[in-house]
């Protein structure tokens, strides 16, 4: 970014890496397929599958039972299915339980047939609903198969942390399978799929700092998996056809490594950033709503109301004053709609919120400038009576 903006909407993508950078420039200078087995072909494949190893580290995983797709939305319609297999065996899952607030990859239902999704609620203070979780279950048909549920581990709107260890243990309890998307969580929260109790999770490279293009499906082990999606050469041990994007996945990987290092540190001193502008937003405006400020968040995210002020509106205002920030989640093409996350929290969505995500490269000047924005935001709604 230029000197004369500053960018708050790492939840939408986060700024490229000089190490992933790096990597996946080297990446682009080699020649060779990662399947062909001559020597350029064997370097290749050296990139991919020490990416591979990257990435099992960064989600406490097994390298071999990660899978590297084009993204997190492909990883989403990979393991969101009904077909899948007990190594050669058959296994049938009759039925999807996706969270009312996942990201829209994961409430369009992936392969299952729409009546075959089943919303679990949330409470007011945007935690999933526990004991609607446990009576559904308990009311699923276990002879048409198996129940497979999805909880994202930290949503994209908000921030907030979703207890996935009591979740997983419902989940068991009922004999079910526990797909976590841990897109907004890796590199923000220690991450181990065999802590969390997660049967999948699901990460994206750009996320972390990586290049575009690139995600991956990370199982608890091999064993079980999802059918395949893309067929064809039989790339990924036969889970996902297709050439493997060599530069993207050295570049994933380098992200991995890095966001992986000394996260606790750097957990702590973008929480202390958000925190501080928290409070001078909550001074400037005491009628500011943050959603989410009274439970366990990750530590660079603020979704914020301003009554008086649309989110398309506010969005506006702020890029105007060079500040970029979202209104929610930057998935539809720029469409700036009602939020379906405050819809399932109990708000009314109508008027909106904005949402300032923030990471390891943010300064305390910018945290003070996008506060000043904020301030004059806020003051334009008061001093005209409607929405800025």
């Amino acid at each position: 970014m230029s000197g004369s903006r500053i960018y708050m909407d790492w939840n939408a993508t986060a700024p490229l890496l000089t190490e992933a950078r790096e990597a996946l420039l080297s990446a682009l200078d080699q020649v060779g397929n990662p399947s062909s087995v001559h020597g350029e072909g064997r370097a290749i494949r050296t990139l991919v599958e020490s990416a591979r190893r990257d990435v099992a580290a960064l989600c406490g995983a097994q390298p071999a039972s990660v899978t590297f797709t084009s993204g997190a939305t492909e990883a989403a319609n990979m393991v969101l299915t009904p077909d899948f297999r007990m190594g050669r065996t058959p296994l049938r899952i009759a039925k999807l339980y996706a969270s009312a607030i996942e990201h829209p990859a994961v409430r369009e239902g992936g392969r299952f047939a729409r009546e075959d999704v089943c919303e679990v609620p949330v409470t007011s203070a945007g935690v999933v609903d526990g004991a609607a979780l446990d009576a559904l279950l308990a009311s699923h048909d276990r002879e048409a198969g198996l129940p497979m549920v999805a909880v994202m581990l930290a949503n994209n709107e908000t921030g907030i942390v979703q207890p996935i260890a009591e979740v997983a243990a419902i989940v068991r309890a009922h004999g079910g399978l526990l797909v976590v998307d841990a897109v907004q969580a890796a590199g923000r929260l220690p991450l181990s799929i065999e802590a969390l109790g997660a049967d999948f999770l699901i990460v994206s490279s750009h996320k972390i700092g990586g290049p575009k293009g690139a995600g991956a499906l990370v199982a608890r082990g091999e064993v079980m998996m999802p059918s395949a999606l893309i067929r064809g050469g039989g790339q990924e041990k036969g889970h996902r056809s297709g050439t493997e994007n060599a530069p993207a996945l050295a570049g994933f990987g380098a992200a991995a490594r890095v966001v992986a290092g000394n996260i606790d540190g750097r957990i702590t001193a973008v929480a202390a950033l958000r925190d501080r502008l928290e409070a001078e937003m909550q001074s400037s405006a005491p009628d500011v709503v943050i959603h989410g400020r009274d439970i366990a968040r990750i530590g660079n995210t603020t979704f914020f109301t301003l009554p008086g002020l649309k989110a398309e509106t506010g969005q506006i205002a702020f890029d105007l004053e060079g500040v970029a920030l979202s209104a929610g989640s930057a998935c539809s093409s720029g469409k700036v709609g009602q939020s379906h996350v405050l819809t399932a929290m109990g708000y009314d969505p109508r008027q909106g919120a904005l949402r300032i995500s923030i990471g390891e490269t943010t300064t305390e000047a910018e945290i003070e400038r996008c506060a000043a924005v904020f301030a004059k935001v806020a003051a334009r709604r008061r001093s005209t009576g409607k929405a800025a």
